[in-house]
């Protein structure tokens, strides 16, 4: 599970910064030296990173998104002194091309996704993301959407219950919870972070749950990402920004999961590799590739900063870079 990375403030107040964000900048800044470069904040949180670019950027135009209504809301008045070089929309990062269209940017200079869930999600108990608190069950980014994790919980058949926790929580007991869950909510309803906590706990095993932190991280993971379709919302988002890139754009992705990490590699892998025949002597134009990579495997935060923040400590960075239009915009 991410370590849930605290995006709440550059300069450290509230205690929060964002994560990896000397990387972070180091990786964006040569797609960004032009006279009018644009970039896309894709997870805007609460604005830490879009503030550090901002300073550092005295043309740059940031095109923030988030689905989370209190995260616009807070970035909107941390970002306040940069406002009239910010549009920051209330949208899933899926929606990428359609929010660069609406905006008058259809190309862009560079992008970031910092992943998954940021501090106020995580530290406002009454939304149920944490196990840490007893809260309802909830778990959405945006509370204008109908699903929730009591909903996932109290409803999905057991089958369906066990693909989640085996798929997005990699819960290698996950028939076990499943079952359990399965059993109490039939005597009455599951509608507490603290009530689900206890039953996976129950179903861990005891040689189990005496290492790897609490036994309900997994089950807790799988359906956050269940109820915000996280994984579903990159597998669209990323391509769409990769798509969007003038020559010589970049993308960084800040992943704190494997699942998220694989899904960055797999879509940048199949960008920056000839898809042409084997065997040619020279590689045919319109199969050579169009985007090379920043970094060799997934960069890992440093000691020293996981020391400063322990939620960065699940960071895992990965970079690319447009080298190539495609041959029908040559």
């Amino acid at each position: 599970m991410r370590a849930e990375d605290d995006k709440r403030d550059s300069q450290g107040r509230g205690g929060h910064v964002p994560v990896m964000l000397d990387r972070v900048l180091e990786l964006l800044a040569p797609a960004l030296s032009g006279p009018a470069p644009v970039v896309v904040d894709a997870n805007l949180g609460l604005g830490g990173h879009a503030e550090a670019l901002l300073a550092a950027h005295p043309a740059l135009h940031l095109v923030g998104i988030d689905r989370d209504p209190t995260a616009i809301e807070r970035s909107t008045a941390r970002l306040a002194p940069y406002a009239d070089r910010i549009t920051l929309v209330k949208a899933v990062s899926d929606e990428l091309t359609e929010v660069l269209a609406e905006v008058g940017h259809p190309r862009i200079n560079g992008v970031l996704f910092d992943l998954g869930v940021s501090s106020p999600q995580l530290d406002e108990a009454e939304r149920g993301f944490a196990y840490s608190y007893d809260a309802p069950l909830d778990m959405r980014m945006d509370g204008e959407q109908e699903l929730t994790a009591e909903i996932v919980v109290n409803t999905y058949p057991v089958p369906e219950l066990i693909r989640i926790l085996r798929d997005y929580g990699e819960e290698r007991f996950a028939p076990r919870v499943a079952h359990l869950i399965g059993k109490e909510r039939a005597k009455e309803a599951i509608t507490s972070t603290k009530r689900l906590a206890e039953i996976v706990r129950e179903a861990i095993p005891a040689a189990t749950r005496r290492t790897g932190g609490n036994p309900a991280k997994r089950t807790f993971q799988a359906l956050r990402i269940e109820v915000n379709g996280e994984l579903t919302a990159l597998e669209r988002a990323l391509p769409a920004a990769l798509d969007a890139l003038t020559l010589g754009g970049r993308v960084v992705v800040l992943a704190y999961h494997s699942l998220e990490d694989r899904l960055t590699k797999r879509v940048l892998a199949a960008r920056t590799k000839e898809t042409g025949p084997p065997g040619l002597p020279v590689p045919l134009p319109a199969h050579q590739p169009r985007f090379a990579l920043l970094t060799r495997g997934a960069e890992l935060p440093s000691e020293e900063e996981i020391a400063r923040n322990p939620r960065a400590a699940s960071a895992r960075c990965r970079a690319a870079e447009r080298i190539r239009e495609a041959v029908d915009e040559e």
